[in-house]
């Protein structure tokens, strides 16, 4: 399979104003969210799992006690790619504002 283009830091900016709870840039982009509790955050990212193995892309996650920290790049390409930005979508699907 080929692997996505990198995308420009005017791509990313401009994809980025329509997903407004990340931010980043051309080395990954970011977005943090506070759940209830633990067992929620533990609860999304087991969510967040089963699409990323969907997608056979898969997120760079930092659970810190109700907090995840969450981290989309495209290592094969050394980038953000359009699969992040799709990814991104589809995480924000299952997490709240």
């Amino acid at each position: 399979m080929p692997r996505p283009p990198r995308l420009s830091p005017d791509e990313i900016a401009a994809a980025l104003h329509g997903l407004p709870s990340w931010n980043g840039d051309g080395d990954g982009i970011r977005r943090s969210v506070e759940l209830p509790s633990f067992r929620d955050a533990v609860a999304a990212i087991v969510a967040i799992a089963d699409v990323a193995e969907e997608m056979d892309h898969h997120p760079d996650i930092d659970l810190r006690w109700r907090t995840l920290h969450l981290t989309l790049v495209s290592h094969s390409a050394g980038g953000v790619t359009d699969l992040d930005l799709r990814l991104a979508r589809r995480i924000d699907a299952l997490l709240p504002d």
